[in-house]
């Protein structure tokens, strides 16, 4: 599962990827995360306010710190994916 948080390195931004990668050991769910901060990126994926998630291509997140229910929706959705 590639997990992308768009912003510009903000500490909502810092936030977001540490509660990320928390849930994610937490669940056990193998992760690759990765942090995008080039402007014109952030803005291909249509995302204007930050932090932003994407979650194997999809935008499942704009504006401000997910809150951690989401994350773990997100995660338990892709560890019953099938493979």
């Amino acid at each position: 599962m590639q997990i992308q948080v768009l912003g510009t390195g903000c500490s909502k931004c810092i936030s977001t990827m540490a509660m990320i990668e928390s849930v994610a050991k937490e669940k056990g769910v193998v992760i690759e995360l990765s942090k995008v901060q080039d402007l014109r990126q952030i803005a291909s994926f249509g995302v204007m306010s930050t932090p932003g998630v994407v979650v194997d291509g999809k935008v499942v997140h704009a504006g401000g710190i997910p809150a951690r229910t989401k994350v773990e929706e997100w995660l338990t959705a892709a560890g019953k994916s099938p493979s």
